[in-house]
């Protein structure tokens, strides 16, 4: 069983954009406010959650996160 990467692959980043080169991926990426990272080989990393939310109409950003770790309360439990 294999797991997701942390970023998108190769060919989800052709489908998304359209594209096969990296030029263009990032040409797409950035003309649509996309946050990604360029790596040394010139090609766009976009993440995986960060599309996800994205895709979903969430607009993801570090206002959107939050600020303070969410922590469960059971204090009032019984």
């Amino acid at each position: 069983m294999s797991t997701a990467s942390e970023f998108l692959e190769e060919p989800e980043l052709v489908v998304m954009t359209g594209s096969k080169t990296p030029k263009k991926q990032i040409e797409w990426l950035a003309s649509r406010g996309w946050v990604f990272e360029v790596n040394a080989s010139n090609r766009p990393v976009v993440g995986r959650i960060y599309t996800r939310l994205k895709l979903s109409g969430v607009n993801p950003t570090s206002d959107t996160a939050s600020a303070e770790p969410w922590t469960l309360d059971l204090s009032r439990v019984e």
